[in-house]
């Protein structure tokens, strides 16, 4: 049989390459003459390089040193692939895990655009930018800074011959209760009594643009790089949607008997174009025939839609009595919901 695992990562345990992996060694175990097709997943967050790195074949990292989120500099990197475009994650160049605290008033994402020129100066022809777990509130003003923009308005280098397609799972405007201070401010630090001085901030950025909409849907992504990459001329994608159609995955999954998904938690969010809700769309529409099976950290949803399943929390309580056993080794627990899966294909 056929059977193509396309997970997101396991956010904060484990990626999707190695959930990927692990469901495959497990399967492997039961059924060794199957074809495992690996297409670790991503929404544009925490893992996009990883994916993007595991599943093209040729994708090569190039290390950059770039201004962190702190202003200090952190050692990243950036993906080329063989077509001549680059990947860059902004997770991993301006990302909260780069900080040791919150810094709600002086957290950049200069980096991110460092990382977005380094890879234009080296010849990529063309952007895909993810750019889930931002830990700053800065409208990307910072971004469009690196890649040279002035305070008249000049300077900012021309988009690649084949554009900049942003990724991310985010649809809240730059502004107001549903943008980017007041929704995702409090996650990096900033408080309720300043919620309306940052919007004020960001407002007067965006006043300094006014043939860029503001209220598109995703603007106020990673607080409000989306903006800024709008002002460039940026695309904004759905981020696993993105992700699955630069990673060829229709294609992939054509002529499949099985198709694995899973992430972290499944529950009520995973159908509102999350990385399962994603894969089992497209698996439905190229290979009507494949059964779909979910893996996932916790299972706190219906699987009307899947033919199998497997929770690791429950495969550690069975197998260890402890269900905290599937956070700290995710990935023994991944590989025997592996095996529990190819055992019920038959």
């Amino acid at each position: 049989m056929r059977i193509v695992v396309a997970p997101d990562s396991f956010k904060g345990t484990a990626t999707a390459a190695a959930v990927a992996g692990a469901i495959r060694d497990g399967w492997l175990t039961e059924r060794p003459t199957d074809d495992v097709v690996l297409v670790p997943m991503a929404d544009g967050g925490e893992g996009t390089l990883d994916a993007f790195e595991t599943a093209v074949p040729g994708a090569v990292r190039v290390p950059v040193m770039v201004t962190g989120p702190a202003g200090t500099p952190v050692q990243a990197s950036w993906l080329r692939l063989p077509d001549g475009r680059a990947v860059v994650e902004l997770a991993a160049t301006s990302g909260l895990p780069l900080l040791d605290e919150l810094l709600p008033e002086t957290a950049t994402s200069r980096g991110f655009g460092e990382a977005i020129a380094a890879a234009l100066d080296a010849g990529a022809t063309g952007l895909v930018l993810g750019i889930g777990g931002s830990a700053s509130t800065d409208g990307g003003a910072p971004v469009l800074e690196a890649l040279g923009l002035q305070s008249d308005g000049s300077g900012l280098r021309a988009l690649p011959p084949l554009g900049v397609t942003v990724l991310t799972d985010v649809t809240s405007p730059l502004l107001g209760p549903d943008g980017a201070a007041a929704v995702f401010g409090p996650q990096k630090g900033i408080t309720p009594d300043r919620v309306a001085t940052v919007d004020e901030r960001l407002a007067a950025w965006a006043a300094r643009f006014p043939h860029v909409d503001p209220t598109t849907p995703g603007a106020g992504a990673a607080g409000g790089v989306g903006f800024g990459l709008l002002v460039w001329g940026a695309t904004l994608a759905r981020g696993a949607d993105g992700v699955a159609e630069v990673l060829g995955l229709p294609g992939l999954l054509r002529g499949a008997d099985v198709v694995i998904t899973g992430e972290g938690r499944f529950d009520g969010q995973s159908a509102a174009g999350k990385v399962p809700s994603v894969v089992r769309a497209l698996a439905a529409a190229v290979a009507p025939d494949a059964r779909p099976m979910l893996v996932a950290g916790a299972i706190e949803a219906p699987l009307d839609d899947y033919a199998a399943a497997a929770s690791l929390t429950v495969l550690a309580t069975q197998t260890t009595g402890e269900p905290d056993d599937a956070l700290a080794d995710p990935l023994r627990f991944a590989t025997i919901a592996g095996v529990r899966l190819a055992r019920m294909a038959g």
